[in-house]
């Protein structure tokens, strides 16, 4: 039946907690759990993967370096995927793993399919938000080897046990691609990545300034929350578009989705339907977030959001 590869998301030479949802979500298929690590130590990442149910964790280099060559990543993930027998390969669908999967799934000639929000790994389908978020479709994909991208906390992970081994492999890409990457431009941000938070507090225009997030950025820090931004608030140049939450912006996927001051218009709502819990925090008891989420509080966010910061601060200590 083959095995299963989940490409593992490495930053800073740390696996992303985001990783271990898509372990578990493939740790329920048949056949060997196989990381697949490009250019990162396979080594490092092993202690932390196993945990998860992964059972051999494999650090892919090629004979031209990758890190700098995204044709060169995608063909060296093809060519682990031949060597160790996926039929499967899941992945993070952050910008990063979605390239990488496009590429190894255009060398296989494979079907591909990103952003899926479940999955059946044994029978290949998944579950896929269409028109922002009106509805879901159930996919079905057939062939020798299919790639999957799980939205960020899409899958809950659960730690299994066990353990892994580790081992190179190295592939054969046929020298550089066409496409070089020289530098990659990190945006400075105390808080977490939106993709990644388990919380995270948005705010919308009625913040009237970029000055007037300072009130959600506290009560952020005092949660471990990322701070996200509507459309509208990022178009009055409250915000950068990395903060944006929205069918044009980022899709998150939190435990805890707090908006404040956000009508919750569908374009929004596109982004952060699949929170597990949302709450809304409007002055306008006709905003539409309010017949999409799960607690609302009417009323004034400057004075909603402090008080919330202040009970965090007593709660937690």
């Amino acid at each position: 039946m083959g095995n299963i590869g989940i490409l593992i998301d490495v930053q800073d030479g740390q696996v992303k907690e985001t990783n271990y949802g898509v372990v578990t979500a493939a740790a329920s298929g048949a056949g060997e759990k196989i990381a697949l690590v490009v250019s990162d130590n396979a080594v490092d990442c092993k202690d932390a993967l196993q945990k998860y149910g992964v059972t051999k964790v494999v650090h892919v280099t090629a004979d031209t370096p990758v890190d700098s060559d995204p044709e060169a990543q995608g063909k060296a993930i093809a060519e682990a995927i031949k060597n160790f027998d996926i039929t499967t390969l899941v992945g993070l669908s952050t910008a990063k793993g979605k390239d990488q999967m496009a590429r190894a799934a255009a060398e296989l000639d494979a079907p591909a399919i990103l952003d899926v929000m479940a999955l059946d790994i044994n029978a290949k389908t998944v579950t896929k938000s269409h028109f922002s978020g009106k509805t879901y479709a159930s996919i079905g994909l057939t062939g020798d080897v299919v790639v999957i991208g799980i939205r960020m906390n899409a899958v809950e992970a659960i730690e299994a046990g066990g353990d892994a081994t580790a081992e190179s492999f190295q592939a054969s890409v046929g020298g550089a691609g066409r496409v070089t990457i020289t530098e990659i431009k990190k945006v400075e941000s105390k808080t977490v990545d939106l993709t990644e938070a388990k919380i995270i507090i948005t705010g919308g225009r009625s913040l009237e300034s970029a000055d007037n997030f300072a009130i959600l950025r506290e009560c952020a820090e005092v949660v471990g929350a990322a701070v996200g931004a509507s459309r509208a608030a990022v178009d009055s140049g409250y915000a950068p578009h990395a903060m944006q939450v929205g069918q044009t912006g980022k899709t998150v996927s939190p435990n805890l989705y707090i908006g404040c001051g956000i009508s919750g218009a569908l374009q929004h709502f596109a982004g952060m339907k699949t929170s597990k819990v949302i709450v809304g925090i409007n002055i306008d008891k006709d905003a539409p977030i309010f017949s999409n989420c799960d607690y609302g509080v009417l009323g004034d966010l400057f004075e909603v959001v402090p008080a919330l910061t202040k009970a965090f601060k007593e709660k937690l200590g």
